[in-house]
């Protein structure tokens, strides 16, 4: 789901990162040969950052950090580097989850909902068509070239990892201009066409395969650190109302109380002032009921040890009739269709 842009009046913060990516920073500048410590000194960086989501790092002293990292290595490529070194466990709960995610287009789509967890500095959109499928980065504040090395980098290895060695994107497309010494460590790596200066970063994969499972493929597992991230993303975004109605959504609806009258009493604030807080961000509560039932139903049909009576009352449905109607309409094959590996065919 594509989450509603803040209003014009929200207070604007600067954007901030999962503290992991500097345990990825420093040991690949230790494999540079280079005394982390030293540098993340002079970049002004906390020496104590570790993988808790509420362990943040602003986006101007991660570009500092950056910065003085090429500087002191010499290497324009110092963020295809750092790629290699991010862990799945430097996303926490996110990255848990995309390690049990069924396949890879459970993988894209999953970051897509939960990417703000490591990073506030862009949104992912999934774009799909029959042949590809496209994670389109749009940046919400000035990025430095290693960030976007370092990100994208990471996907495409840890793809590698979670599905087949050989697993290839179609092409790449970063927003910095291209390093004078070449695009070969970036074709290296991607083993794809890679382009610059492009409008904005993107990586595009063959629909081939998206659907094949993951080697650690775990519906529970994924399902649980989903609504960990939740948890985390309501605490994180304190003052995001659609983070905090989607939060106590999850938290209701096992209890068949899910009300947009009992969500705003749990948020302590009116209905009425519930209703105009989400209006204000183009949404409203049954907007995010429905997209929030939809995105847990997936996980829980690919569940097999819960019935399709139980996946009802966990989504707050009265009937199986109206969730197996409503899980058609969302995936266009019914729950146990969906179970036994039917899919819908791409737009």
């Amino acid at each position: 789901m594509n989450l509603p842009l803040p209003s014009a009046g929200a207070p604007a913060r600067e954007p901030t990162t999962i503290g992991g990516y500097v345990l990825a920073i420093s040991k690949a500048l230790q494999a540079s040969g280079v005394d982390s410590t030293r540098v993340l000194k002079a970049a002004g960086v906390p020496l104590n950052m570790t993988n808790d989501p509420m362990s943040r790092l602003p986006v101007s002293t991660l570009t500092r950090l950056f910065r003085a990292c090429a500087d002191v290595t010499g290497s324009p490529y110092f963020g295809l580097t750092v790629a290699r070194f991010i862990h799945i466990s430097n996303l926490h709960a996110l990255g848990y989850a995309l390690a049990a995610s069924a396949d890879l287009h459970e993988f894209c789509h999953r970051l897509e909902r939960y990417f703000r967890l490591a990073s506030q500095t862009s949104e992912i959109t999934v774009v799909e068509s029959k042949e590809e499928l496209a994670l389109k980065i749009r940046t919400l504040v000035d990025l430095s070239p290693e960030t976007e090395d370092a990100f994208l980098g990471f996907l495409v290895l840890a793809m590698r990892q979670l599905y087949k060695p050989d697993f290839n994107p179609l092409r790449v497309s970063l927003s910095h201009a291209l390093p004078r010494e070449g695009a070969g460590p970036y074709e290296a790596l991607f083993r794809a066409p890679v382009s610059f200066d492009q409008p904005g970063p993107m990586l595009v994969l063959p629909r081939a395969g998206l659907h094949n499972p993951l080697i650690g493929a775990c519906a529970e597992l994924a399902q649980l650190n989903d609504n960990l991230s939740n948890t985390y993303l309501a605490r994180l975004e304190k003052d995001d109302v659609v983070t905090r109605v989607r939060q106590k959504i999850i938290e209701f609806l096992p209890n068949g109380i899910c009300t947009r009258d009992k969500i705003a009493d749990a948020l302590a604030m009116s209905p009425t002032t519930l209703q105009f807080k989400l209006a204000e961000r183009q949404t409203s509560f049954q907007d995010l009921l429905d997209a929030t039932r939809k995105e847990l139903s997936t996980g829980y049909v690919r569940q097999s040890s819960l019935s399709i009576t139980e996946i009802t009352f966990l989504l707050g449905f009265s009937d199986t009739s109206n969730f197996t109607r409503a899980f058609k309409r969302w995936q266009g094959v019914s729950p146990t269709a969906f179970r036994e590996g039917a899919r819908p065919t791409p737009p």
